[in-house]
């Protein structure tokens, strides 16, 4: 599935500057550096952290898309570090484990 068709469901778009890439897989985590060492490439990770190491862990695991659950918000000069660097960053309303079972259904 590509990180763009999450758009049309029920996952809302905060940038998207390679909407074609491809998921394979999911990874879970807070821990940045846990994070950093163990999410795939091409992974949706998904979390509640905002901060601009978020996108610098997700350019270095080369992650297809980081997706922010329980509807946390983005400030703008780490949206515009997400741009420049062709991060995908998506936000889901959703609890983090229902994030994880509905993005788990739409892989499937």
């Amino acid at each position: 599935m590509k990180v763009s068709e999450l758009i049309n469901n029920g996952f809302e778009m905060i940038t998207l500057p390679d909407g074609d890439r491809e998921i394979d897989g999911v990874y879970i985590g807070d821990l940045l550096s846990w994070v950093m060492g163990r999410a795939r490439q091409d992974n949706a990770w998904i979390t509640i952290m905002s901060n601009i190491n978020v996108i610098a862990v997700a350019t270095l695991a080369d992650t297809a898309c980081v997706i922010l659950a329980e509807n946390v918000d983005l400030p703008e000069d780490v949206k515009a570090q997400a741009e420049i660097k062709d991060v995908n960053v998506l936000k889901s309303p959703l609890p983090i484990y229902e994030t994880a079972v509905r993005l788990k259904e739409l892989l499937s």
